[in-house]
């Protein structure tokens, strides 16, 4: 099974639509192996965001200080969830990271709205609510990063036979 890391946003705490978001990935079979609240250190962020996503020097410094401080406005949610093909399926799930743009029926299309170009107009982070493991490698390292091994767990449910094609 593919495992995958999400982080619940502090706008996703805030506007208080944490269980709806869950909801949707236990429907489609995703497995919750791994869950915390926590409030990140600068130094967490800089490691996820660049040493791993390459965001400074990918959109630059300006960027990353925007998100920097947007995360900091309160705690995360981190999960790690289980299923097959968990990375794509989950991305697919969440929407485009531009909620304008995003597919309705995705969670950021369904609950944001903000454009790349409003935020960029008026010095904002984009309220996203999610963030998503872009791809199978970046899914370990992020989990690696925010979980260690004895907070991740194995178990079984009814569903499995269903969701995971188990027997």
């Amino acid at each position: 099974m593919e495992r995958t890391l999400i982080l619940l946003k502090p706008d996703a705490l805030q506007r208080a639509i944490v269980g709806e978001i869950i909801t949707r990935f236990e429907r489609v079979g995703l497995k919750i192996v791994a869950a915390k609240v926590i409030k990140p250190s600068e130094e967490q962020y800089y490691y996820h965001y660049e040493t791993i996503g390459k965001m400074i020097s990918r959109r630059g410094q300006e960027a990353f200080d925007v998100t920097l401080s947007f995360m900091q406005d309160g705690p995360v949610l981190a999960m790690v969830l289980e299923g097959i093909e968990a990375v794509s399926l989950v991305r697919k799930m969440v929407g485009t990271t531009e909620p304008k743009t995003a597919e309705p029926g995705t969670i950021r299309g369904d609950f944001s709205h903000i454009s790349f170009d409003y935020a960029n107009k008026n010095g904002l982070s984009i309220p996203n609510l999610i963030h998503a493991s872009g791809d199978y490698n970046e899914a370990k390292q992020e989990i690696n990063h925010w979980f260690k091994s004895d907070e991740i767990f194995e178990y079984a449910t009814v569903h499995d036979k269903f969701t995971q094609g188990k027997k």
